[in-house]
């Protein structure tokens, strides 16, 4: 039986509340007004008093309106029929598409039993060395891609969509501009990914509420597809407007702020969201890859300092570029060896002398004499940033390492590697 309530006893923003027992935390609720209908959400009790956020806002919501408790949590349709489809953050169609009711799941559910899973042990192509080479994405990882405001992390995402060896991806955008949208989109449809989509949309003008449903929604469709025996790949752009979004409600409900004013629960929060990661040990997969704003270029604000110590390791993107220094792949080893049995030392011998490059360019803005082994660095890391760190550059696993050697072999002789004479014997190009 639905409890129905006609007073409310205060608004405040976009948070109302109502006298009312039996009522559970995260419970949906209907208000009607004289606009129509609109959807709330349960965010904190206090006896008997209970604060809704209202998904539309409370403009034009009067404290006559009827308030008519739903006695369940959001939840999310589930079906095939879900691919190719762009919702908003209250599961509505954004692309004029038909509502979908059949088979509903409750988003927000407890991340998987660990008996129920498998340790990461398969790689995620993606077609960007960077990645692929040098910090291999692997199945069932959860990844942060930090950055700053400015850098072209969305479309860093999109490409990653568009070539990763996933059965399905599930995008979830929060705070995106509008122009943002269309961007993925437009290169969704024309890279013939958007059949194997589902995006979930809050752009900045919409409801915050809305944005805090964003990856619930994402990762319990993706968990769904998982369990039919799909490796899902999540994208989620960006995590810090989410916790921007927890904060500003906290704040509506006079919580006592933590850190730079973000709730105490913070590190819960977003942990419960990134160990949904999963490789099910009879099933199917979900890989996490989550963009995640610095303001101010500062790692140590509250949200990537909270996230690092929650997931596997993280990317940098910085000048247009992912940084190899500072960006890791814990789990990286795990496949390496899989993959081809020059790609740990290439690796390994790439960086070193990349850091190597980095150190003789300090020296030539300081002035210094460049030596013979000077130049051929410069050479080196020219190539490199260009050939292989560039985000534009698509290349498969195999043609990547291949380019390495080569790129080597342009610059050093042999000797100069510090690989072992096997791998050199066997690998080295012949000129």
């Amino acid at each position: 039986m639905n409890k129905v309530y006609n007073r409310i006893e205060s608004i405040t923003g976009n948070v109302i509340t109502v006298k009312a027992s039996g009522v559970r935390y995260n419970e949906l609720a209907q208000i009607h007004t004289r606009f129509g209908k609109s959807l709330a959400t349960v965010n904190k009790i206090d006896g008997d008093i209970v604060s809704l956020q209202v998904f539309a806002g409370g403009q034009g919501v009067s404290t006559g309106d009827e308030v008519r408790f739903l006695g369940r949590e959001m939840k999310v349709p589930f079906s095939e029929d879900l691919l190719g489809r762009i919702f908003n953050g209250s599961g509505e169609p954004r692309d004029n598409g038909p509502m979908l009711y059949d088979n509903q799941k409750s988003i927000g559910r407890p991340s998987v039993n660990p008996t129920k899973r498998i340790l990461a042990n398969r790689m995620m192509r993606t077609n960007i060395p960077m990645i692929d080479m040098f910090n291999t994405l692997v199945v069932s990882q959860k990844l942060p891609i930090f950055s700053i405001s400015g850098e072209p992390y969305n479309q860093l995402l999109a490409r990653i969509a568009m070539q990763a060896e996933a059965d399905v991806i599930v995008l979830g955008g929060m705070g995106l501009k509008y122009d943002d949208f269309l961007y993925f989109k437009e290169e969704l449809s024309k890279g013939g990914a958007l059949s194997k989509t589902v995006m979930f949309i809050h752009t900045a003008s919409d409801p915050t509420v809305e944005c805090m449903m964003i990856p619930d929604m994402v990762l319990a469709v993706a968990e769904q597809f998982a369990l039919e025996n799909k490796d899902v790949l999540v994208l989620l752009t960006d995590m810090t407007n989410f916790a921007d979004a927890m904060k500003e409600i906290a704040i509506t409900q006079e919580q006592v702020p933590s850190n730079r004013g973000y709730p105490g629960d913070l590190y819960s929060q977003l942990a419960a969201r990134y160990e949904k990661a999963v490789d099910f040990d009879s099933s199917g997969s979900v890989t996490v890859l989550a963009v995640t704003t610095m303001p101010g270029d500062d790692v140590t604000h509250p949200v990537p300092d909270n996230t690092g110590y929650i997931t596997e390791g993280q990317y940098y993107l910085k000048g247009g570029r992912i940084e190899p220094f500072g960006s890791l792949s814990r789990l990286k080893q795990n496949v390496n060896g899989k993959t081809r049995k020059d790609h740990r030392a290439l690796m390994d011998a790439m960086i070193r002398l990349y850091s190597s490059y980095k150190d003789t360019l300090e020296k030539k803005h300081m002035g210094f004499a460049m030596s013979r082994w000077d130049e051929r660095l410069l050479k080196y890391g020219e190539l490199f940033e260009r050939k292989l760190m560039a985000l534009s550059v698509n290349l498969p696993l195999e043609d990547a390492l291949d380019l390495g050697w080569e790129i080597l072999a342009d610059c050093f002789d042999k000797d100069e590697t510090g690989m072992k004479s096997e791998l050199l014997d066997e690998f080295w190009p012949v000129r």
